[in-house]
């Protein structure tokens, strides 16, 4: 059982590895960390935390300078079932409690305590996945690449099947298939996740919505806070 916190520097990659002997909490309070597995890509920021089973096979890639605030618990003690991550919204008392928990030199026992009660808050925090599957189909794949290549052109999902060799209605039916979800709900994801990186860089608001394919700022400050619980004028400043 340890918690640390230490600064990453913005690009870092942590190349593929695994924990075999606990489980991993990690969260930033500035920056984004990208834990990324076979399956997709789950993204920790300053209002999600992630949640690494032991023994799963990840990396990780930084986007903007990064403060990371990290506990580690037994492989005994699993607070969520499977063996994918999980993302979890951090409230303001747990964003406290695990800025608290990783300062250096506090004493067992206030460490103890700080831990019991994070164990309590995360179990009860509630589910906030920013994830980023990994397609199978090679034809899912494609899309998916066409899409992120180029996120200031929005593309339809007719356009993109005649590009892939499918049908629009099988590509939906991928879509729902392996990522559980629609085509559009994929691709807001996929755009809040540039977004955020768009603004840890310095871009503004005006900038990010246009680079991301929204139509209008206002479109995409209105996406952004319905995701991430603030306006991306709140996250940038945060950011900055």
């Amino acid at each position: 059982m340890s918690q640390y916190r230490h600064e990453v520097a913005a690009g870092t990659v942590i190349e593929r590895h695994r924990h075999d002997g606990d489980h991993q909490l990690l969260y930033v309070s500035s920056g984004i960390f990208a834990t990324t597995t076979e399956h997709g890509t789950w993204v920790a920021s300053a209002q999600r935390a992630v949640w690494t089973p032991a023994q799963t096979w990840h990396e990780h890639r930084v986007y903007g300078h990064t403060l990371v605030h990290l506990l580690r618990f037994p492989s005994g003690e699993v607070l969520f079932p499977g063996d994918r991550p999980t993302v979890i919204s951090v409230s303001s008392l747990l964003r406290e409690l695990l800025m608290a928990c990783t300062e250096d030199g506090l004493p067992d026992r206030e460490v103890h305590r700080l831990r019991a009660v994070i164990h309590d808050r995360v179990r009860r925090a509630d589910l906030a996945p920013l994830e980023l599957p990994t397609a199978v189909d090679q034809r899912l794949a494609d899309a998916c690449a066409l899409v992120t290549g180029d996120l200031s052109r929005p593309r339809t999902i007719g356009w993109l099947a005649a590009r892939t060799g499918t049908s629009d209605r099988h590509l939906a039916r991928l879509f729902r298939a392996e990522f559980g979800t629609t085509y559009p709900q994929w691709r807001t994801n996929v755009r809040v996740f540039q977004a955020m990186v768009e603004l840890n860089g310095g871009a503004t608001v005006t900038e990010t919505a246009h680079r991301c394919g929204w139509a209008t700022t206002s479109a995409f400050v209105d996406t952004f806070a319905r995701v991430m619980g603030q306006t991306p004028g709140a996250y940038r400043a945060a950011a900055g």
